[in-house]
């Protein structure tokens, strides 16, 4: 299966419309060796490399945003770099859903079926039992913030979904989905609880970030970000973590990754059986 041109190398050429606000670098693009990462879902694939086709098209504007609203920065404060939008990819509207690219085509953004846990295909057997798998290129992901929410809202009541695509498996790889009828409450700079994603997400390629985030109100919902962006392997920072930021109309979302090389999946089981008092506990695991 061929993987379509990413959308960072788009960027890089001259002509490519793209954001004009300024920017500034949260982490080096250095490449020091990951010590400790956060566990992933079973399983682990290794997919081959193809070529890759179809170049995505850059949003031809930044999205219209609450500036004006937005409450004040301490100047210090590192503001992550812009995540771009493709273009076309907008729910609210029904653009994304319209097969006018061939990125769309590729990854179904039509289909809007969960993705599948599928067993591992690269298992290393030995006396019929799996003993290992092949490291391979994996993107993790760590935290979703609600960054910035315009005017004087305070706490709000948030609802929507955030996912991922890769082309292992192009289904939807929810971080968070969650009911307008069962909404969370937050405030501007709290974290977002992910319930996902359901297996690792393959960065041999490109990887889509789908979202669609809204505030519930009375007098009709406010949008929060909506759209789709897509994360690279070819170039930028590798093996730390590193937030880019997605602004919307009426705020911004922080999300938290790392393009992480030779990388392997697992899943840690803690059981606590008995607890006599009060607990603290801290899990770790260092490769």
């Amino acid at each position: 299966m061929q993987i379509p041109h990413p959308i960072l190398r788009l960027l890089r050429r001259p002509g490519v419309a793209a954001s004009h606000h300024p920017m500034h670098r949260l982490s080096s693009t250095s490449h020091p060796a990951l010590t400790s990462m956060a566990s992933a879902p079973p399983c682990l694939l290794t997919p081959t490399l193809a070529p890759r086709v179809s170049p995505f098209i850059v949003a031809p504007s930044p999205p219209v945003r609450c500036v004006s609203q937005i409450a004040a920065k301490d100047p210090d404060d590192v503001i992550p770099m812009e995540l771009e939008k493709l273009a076309k990819g907008r729910h609210r509207d029904g653009s994304i859903y319209r097969a006018s690219h061939s990125w769309k085509r590729y990854y179904k953004v039509a289909d809007r079926n969960e993705t599948r846990l599928p067993d591992p295909t690269d298992c290393v057997f030995y006396d019929g039992t799996c003993i290992r798998h092949i490291p391979t290129r994996l993107l993790q992901i760590f935290s979703l913030k609600l960054a910035e929410l315009s005017g004087n809202l305070g706490s709000v009541e948030l609802y929507g979904n955030v996912a991922l695509r890769d082309h292992m498996d192009p289904l939807l790889n929810y971080l968070v989905n969650i009911s307008r009828n069962d909404p969370i409450i937050v405030k501007q700079g709290s974290l977002i609880n992910m319930t996902g994603p359901k297996r690792g997400i393959d960065l041999y390629g490109t990887a889509l970030v789908e979202y669609d985030m809204r505030c519930k109100t009375t007098c009709g919902d406010l949008q929060l970000i909506d759209g789709i962006s897509a994360i690279d392997d070819l170039w930028g920072t590798w093996n730390r973590a590193f937030t880019k930021r997605v602004y919307g109309d009426c705020g911004s979302v922080d999300i938290t990754v790392s393009r992480i090389d030779d990388a392997v999946q697992a899943t840690i089981e803690v059981v606590i059986s008995e607890v006599q008092s009060t607990v603290s506990i801290c899990v770790s695991l260092v490769l």
